[in-house]
């Protein structure tokens, strides 16, 4: 970007405080017409603060935003497209019983006659998706597709609203590599017409890939610019925690012969009509094994873990932990058991955001110490390891006392994986365990949960890191359709290779019960 380049955006100044904290300090933020400009930063180093406050969600309490040259006072995403400014959240945010073009045009809707204009809505849809290559069909339903054509629903749906600036958060984060090099080609389309996109990610390779220009936030403000060009990803990692970019790979075998867990058989009925959701899958997790399970999301992974947790009646198949069979255990009973677990949905199923982080870091534990003191909650225990945990994984809040919703996602899941950890499971469930998560929380992740294989914890391992997954695992399935269609060696599958047996378009030997 030169002086002469016209600016799209130019934050100035711009602080955000909340009680106690203060998020954004006098960070300044230049964003040339037509690039595509990457915002990287650890967890709660301020980020999704600031891309709320330039989409209208938050009001800063000091600073400009200006737009195209022009000072703007943005009090709620609708002033933002006005101003045509658009979002697409990492959490999509379409109904899937809904069409494409229903999707797209809901809040925004032609009408004819008192009725939505299809023909209209149709004709602009249409255009916009020959436009920017996104390839949409505007009768299909949401439900029936993959992650990454949805996601070009959602960058079809601020296009259908006049957006020319368009905020990307962690666009990425669930996509093979197939659909990530589809998505940076409907970016390089966008920046041919023109468009301006702001890219966050925790991807830095990536980053460095699709960028014309980065911007580093640290602990709330603007710590400089880079070009990507010539940076690498270690300079960036060092400019966001002052430390080398972690690698999750490791060779050295710790996988004992004793069994941990053992599925023989599991099948998991979908919708009245519908093919099983988990069909027939045998395996088995030894002490001090991570198994791995690649696949595209919806292909019976969370089904397969919620099964294993005691959270979905399975119609077939036994699930035997050591050597106990628990298949008609409670969850609790399977808790108590020893079974750990990280969710994929840290909202919905690993944490209560408005109760604070003592209550949180009891939660799925409250019948064990240090949570209870005879019949009662031992609060006052419950807050001491809660500290505790703050310190030892570096959770990032004022005190044990602080809601959970006040904390960044990063800190949040840094917060489960230390109460996980803290109960010594025999074996732990993790999906996308570092998912949303900064280049140092995620190394400390790995670490810890490649300490505790080597104490001979078993690890079932989700995760749409294919790095994570390849750089992590001992044993690697892909799950496809609700099946474990193939087994493939971590050590020699590339993660190219390894999107391809994803979707399907690779051939591998068959899944065994191992």
């Amino acid at each position: 970007m030169t002086e002469s380049t016209p600016l799209a955006v130019e934050l100035r100044g711009i602080t955000k405080r909340f009680p106690g904290v203060v998020a954004n300090s006098d960070i300044e933020l230049r964003v040339a017409r037509g690039e595509v400009h990457a915002i990287v930063g650890e967890n709660g180093a301020g980020k999704s603060t600031l891309m709320k406050t330039l989409y209208g969600m938050h009001r800063p309490d000091e600073g400009q935003i200006l737009v195209d040259g022009r000072e703007v006072h943005l009090r709620s995403p609708n002033d933002a497209i006005a101003a045509g400014i658009g979002m697409v959240h990492q959490h999509f945010m379409l109904a899937d019983n809904f069409t494409v073009l229903e999707n797209i045009v809901l809040g925004s809707e032609p009408t004819k006659g008192g009725r939505l204009d299809r023909a209209t809505a149709r004709r602009r849809i249409t255009e916009i998706s020959d436009s920017y290559s996104l390839g949409l069909e505007p009768d299909a339903l949401v439900e029936e597709l993959g992650v990454g054509d949805r996601q070009r629903v959602e960058i079809a749906k601020v296009l259908y609203r006049g957006a020319t600036i368009l905020i990307l958060d962690e666009p990425t984060a669930v996509l093979v590599p197939q659909e990530v090099d589809e998505l940076f080609g409907n970016l390089a389309e966008l920046k041919r017409e023109g468009l301006t996109v702001i890219f966050i990610s925790h991807k830095l390779d990536e980053v460095r890939k699709v960028a014309d220009s980065i911007t580093v936030i640290r602990r709330g403000t603007t710590v400089g610019t880079a070009d990507p060009r010539t940076t690498t990803a270690r300079q960036l990692a060092e400019m966001m925690v002052g430390a080398e970019l972690p690698t999750p790979a490791t060779r050295d075998s710790t996988v004992r012969e004793t069994p941990v867990l053992r599925i023989d058989h599991l099948t998991v009925p979908g919708a009245p009509g519908s093919r099983a959701v988990v069909d027939d899958v045998s395996m088995t997790v030894r002490e001090g094994e991570v198994v791995g399970i690649a696949g595209v999301e919806g292909n019976g992974q969370s089904e397969l873990i919620d099964a294993v947790l005691g959270l979905r009646v399975p119609s077939a198949g036994t699930v035997v932990l050591g050597d106990e069979d628990i298949t008609d255990w409670s969850t609790r009973q399977r808790r108590e058991g020893g079974v750990g677990f990280i969710p994929e949905d840290r909202h919905r199923q690993g944490m209560l955001l408005e109760a604070p982080l003592w209550e949180n870091r009891i939660l799925g534990h409250q019948t064990r110490p240090p949570a209870v003191k005879g019949a009662f909650i031992d609060r006052k225990a419950a807050r001491e390891d809660t500290a505790r945990i703050m310190s030892e994984y570096d959770v990032r809040a004022p005190g044990p006392n602080t809601p959970a919703v006040a904390l960044s996602g990063g800190n949040q899941q840094k917060l489960i994986v230390g109460r996980e950890m803290s109960a010594h499971p025999r074996v732990l469930l993790a999906a996308h365990p570092t998912r949303g998560v900064d280049v140092g929380a995620q190394s400390v992740i790995w670490e810890l949960l490649k300490d505790a294989r080597a104490e001979g914890l078993g690890i079932v391992l989700v995760s749409a890191d294919l790095e994570e997954l390849i750089g992590l695992s001992d044993t690697l399935h892909v799950m496809l359709r609700g099946q474990l269609v193939a087994t493939v060696d971590p050590r020699q599958v590339t993660p190219e290779e390894l999107g391809g047996y994803m979707t399907g378009g690779h051939e591998a030997t068959p899944a065994g019960a191992a």
